[in-house]
């Protein structure tokens, strides 16, 4: 089943619970984004490696950059334009692999 844009009221939910961990809404995007920091480059990268597997295998892939030990990540629905379940599964796993 595609996934489906959140609507207000499960939005709402998602962000206060997000906001939390450090992400923010684009509401210009209706996207999440959030910037991680770690050790060094190596953390950061293998961040990234880990990260990437999850995303495969969920078939959502997040926008995002890397400079030494940063990694900016940002995270919408494309297919719907906006916010769905996809993004804020991905950025709770996130979330855990950057500890």
């Amino acid at each position: 089943m595609p996934p489906e844009k959140l609507d207000d009221a499960a939005r709402g939910q998602a962000l206060d619970r997000l906001s939390a961990q450090g992400w923010q809404h684009d509401a210009a995007r209706d996207a999440i984004s959030k910037r991680f920091k770690f050790a060094d480059f190596n953390a950061a990268f293998g961040f990234m490696a880990r990260a990437a597997l999850v995303a495969e295998k969920m078939d959502h892939h997040p926008e995002w950059s890397n400079v030494y030990n940063r990694v900016d990540v940002t995270l919408t629905t494309h297919d719907v334009g906006g916010l769905s379940e996809l993004d804020v599964a991905l950025a709770q796993k996130m979330d855990a692999l950057a500890g």
